[in-house]
């Protein structure tokens, strides 16, 4: 137990320095993991090869299998079936190719096919882990880019099914290590191995190829069984009882049975809750479950890429680094052509095309599942096994680095995008709008359904393009240059519209074009608060926060349910407006620009005091002097 929580210890200790540093450094939380492990492993040798190492090696790979789950309670599915088209075809394609490429190389450095076939499949495989930490972090999991990265890692965690329950005939197939009836003539190392890694318990043990295969489909059948008829009962039996703390026990006794029962049967534990999410997927529970499992997975997440850089064998690299290195750049070059050309083949374009084929040119953490798995089984030599895990653990490791190629190439693709000529602009409006997304596309429409006429300016040329596909004339050009903003005639326009999505860059266009036209109404799109305050500074007449509007309507529809009627409501929310405004313009006047709000004694003075009198006015609106409700309004 000593030796446990010193290792324990060691792991979080090392994890809260070296992170932090990363994170600085932009280099991004998972690199700091993995360098971590690094230091406190084959570096300095804080960590053994004992048991406790070990067992807390098991406990971070429980970081992954919470991982899966979670993917799978937000895939319910309906969305998998929706998502079809871009499973079996960008991610299909991506693991054949890959595996055709890398099978058809190991077989050229003299593997046997059953062999080399399973090598396929181990390195086909990217790492979900990794990649959906680091585009989470960057937030780039809404990018086309990164939903199509994301489509890729969900059809390898779904394939990982299918390649498990083909491992064993693999075995079979190559004959010398089984008798004729498929019984084991003699145990490779990499049982031994196995068996320690499963602590010696397997439902499997002794069975013959086709036997294993059966048993694989078997165990994924019962947790989706289980899935679906008796978690729902057993919820409601926790629920009923009213304690916080059984939610999560239960949470917890679903991952971590439905892991054991996937290790008896030899199975990934991470695949097997993975398949128990999809099925909860549409269950009552779902979010109690995510709430319950989130805290615990990030922990034990960081704890495994600490596990994987621990696991580098330098002895292995000491002896053949040039091999080995050689392997795994080979490996990434491979898998990145193919992953470019399906970028090509499914029209990724620009910034979306290099995150899709960066971000997946890794092996992944399922690569030591099925290393294991394959060295149990005796299709892969220890030897092999033992150079695939140090390729698999290096092309993780390198990970981090091309995501910040990836961002070097990114702003490289955009400053490309900077320097093309804007367009002609060949009419002009009296009405100016600069930026036409969300916000000004609104604006743009009815002001022109009013009969007016507009001049569009945007900087992103995709959104120009679907306009006029639309009928809505626009120009492409940033409208933050004067040239550009002279020529869509700035000089006769009566009203300039702001909608630009960067904060900075709408406040250098009211400054600019306040002092350029002191006479002209600028109307201005704010971010938040403290965007208000800068545009006013800035010269705009009238600021119109995003989300201010929709919820004052909201705030409308509270109080007609709660018994007022629509006048009255109305009312209140008018009074609200004109009093918010007010508050605002005065509370413009204290604002300081780099202090925090909370810091500034004289803003936060008075803003109690508006709130208060804001208070005050809408209770006055439809109440008599002794505060009874009003009627008759």
């Amino acid at each position: 137990m000593d030796g446990f929580l010193l290792q324990a210890t060691i792991y979080l200790a090392t994890a809260v320095i070296a992170v932090p540093l990363a994170a600085r450094l932009g280099l991004g939380s998972v690199l700091g993991y993995l360098v971590a492990g690094i230091l406190i492993g084959p570096v300095f040798g804080f960590i053994g090869s004992g048991s406790e190492a070990e067992d807390l090696q098991h406990f971070a790979e429980f970081g992954v299998v919470m991982m899966l789950f979670l993917i799978g309670l937000e895939l319910e599915p309906r969305a998998l079936w929706n998502m079809r088209h871009r499973l079996l075809g960008l991610g299909g394609l991506q693991i054949l190719l890959t595996m055709g490429l890398v099978t058809a190389a190991a077989m050229a450095l003299g593997q046997p096919l059953q062999t080399a076939l399973a090598i396929g499949m181990i390195l086909a495989l990217s790492s979900t882990a990794i990649v959906l930490q680091t585009l989470s972090e960057k937030n780039l999991m809404q990018t086309g880019g990164g939903r199509s990265t994301f489509s890729v890692l969900l059809t390898q965690d779904i394939a990982v099914i299918p390649m498990l329950a083909l491992m064993p005939l693999l075995a079979v197939a190559q004959g010398p290590l089984f008798g004729p009836d498929g019984s084991v003539v003699r145990q490779g190392a990499g049982d031994h191995a196995a068996d320690g890694a499963h602590g010696g318990l397997s439902l499997v043990e002794g069975l013959p190829g086709w036997g294993v295969t059966l048993v694989t489909l078997g165990a994924v059948a019962v947790v989706i069984l289980l899935g679906i008829y008796a978690t729902r009962p057993l919820f409601r039996f926790i629920h009923a009882a009213r304690l916080r703390e059984m939610y999560t026990a239960f949470a917890l006794l679903i991952v971590v049975g439905i892991a054991f029962l996937m290790t008896l049967v030899g199975l990934s534990p991470a695949l097997g809750t993975f398949l128990a999410g999809v099925v909860l997927a549409n269950s009552e529970f779902r979010h109690e479950l995510e709430s319950d499992i989130e805290p615990f997975k990030g922990l034990l997440l960081g704890l495994f890429f600490i596990t994987v850089g621990a696991s580098v064998n330098f002895a292995v690299l000491s002896a053949q680094p040039f091999t080995i290195i050689g392997l795994t750049l080979g490996l990434m070059l491979v898998k990145g052509l193919v992953l470019y050309g399906l970028a090509q083949l499914f029209k990724l374009r620009g910034r979306d095309q290099w995150l899709f084929t960066l971000g997946l040119a890794q092996a992944g953490e399922f690569g030591f599942v099925l290393i294991s798995f394959a060295l149990q089984q005796n299709v892969l030599g220890p030897a092999i096994g033992e150079r695939l895990l140090l390729i698999v653990a290096l092309s993780m490791m390198l990970t981090p680095l091309f995501f910040i190629a990836y961002d070097q190439i990114s702003k490289r693709i955009v400053d490309a995008v900077d320097d093309l000529e804007g367009d002609e602009i060949d009419e002009q409006g009296q009405i100016i709008i600069a930026g036409v997304g969300r916000f000004g596309q609104v604006v743009n429409r009815m002001v022109q359904m009013s009969g007016f006429k507009t001049t569009v300016l945007d900087h992103d040329l995709k959104t120009i393009q679907l306009m006029r596909k639309f009928g809505f004339k626009g120009y492409f050009g940033d409208p933050t240059r004067p040239d550009i903003l002279h020529a869509a005639g700035l000089a006769e326009a009566k009203v300039l519209v702001v909608a630009l999505d960067d904060k900075n860059a709408a406040t250098r266009l009211v400054a600019y074009a306040r002092r350029e036209r002191p006479d002209m109404h600028i109307v201005a799109r704010a971010r938040d608060r403290s965007h208000v305050y800068e545009l006013y500074r800035a010269g705009a007449n009238d600021i119109v926060r995003e989300l201010f509007d929709s919820s004052l309507r909201a705030g409308r529809y509270v109080l007609e349910n709660m018994g007022l009627t629509e006048f009255e409501a109305n009312e209140l929310e008018t009074t609200f407006y004109h009093m918010d405004r007010e508050a605002v313009r005065e509370l413009a006047s204290l604002w300081k620009p780099g202090v925090p709000v909370e810091q500034n004694t004289a803003y936060v003075e008075r803003a109690r005091e508006l709130n208060k009198d804001l208070e005050t006015a809408l209770l006055d609106q439809f109440t008599d002097d002794d505060g009874a409700r009003k009627t008759g309004t």
